[in-house]
């Protein structure tokens, strides 16, 4: 029975430190699925969200489904990006980046185009285009 409790609990952890950094795989989620954009306008930061995450460190990824690679591709197709086939996956796979590298060119921002959202490029691509 203490196995099973201490499993659980270290289970547990690691949920909630995945949650903590923004990188947590989203469960019952594949790449075929499609994520709505929930656009929201802060004031107070000068920043757009898309209610999925809201840091500006976690680059998103493209081994799996992740919060930051949800809302980096929300945002980038609100820029007029397009990270995909018409839906939103949030795996950063070459399509997603491609649309990152249009977006870091096309910004002048001096931004390294290299086609990764990153601590320079999410306050980019947060702010009012």
């Amino acid at each position: 029975m203490r196995k099973l409790t201490v499993r659980r609990s270290i289970a547990l952890a690691s949920t909630f430190a995945a949650l903590a950094v923004g990188v947590a795989v989203l469960p019952n989620s594949s790449a075929s699925a499609a994520y709505a954009c929930h656009f929201a306008w802060d004031a107070a930061t000068g920043y757009w969200y898309a209610g999925y995450y809201s840091g500006n460190t976690v680059q998103p990824t493209a081994s799996g489904v992740s919060t930051a690679g949800i809302e980096a591709q929300c945002l980038l197709q609100r820029y007029g990006f397009t990270p995909g086939p018409g839906t939103i996956d949030g795996v950063f796979g070459p399509r997603s980046q491609a649309a990152a590298k249009a977006f870091q060119q096309g910004v002048n921002a001096g931004l390294v185009v290299d086609g990764k959202i990153g601590p320079a490029s999410w306050p980019v691509l947060r702010r009012q285009p």
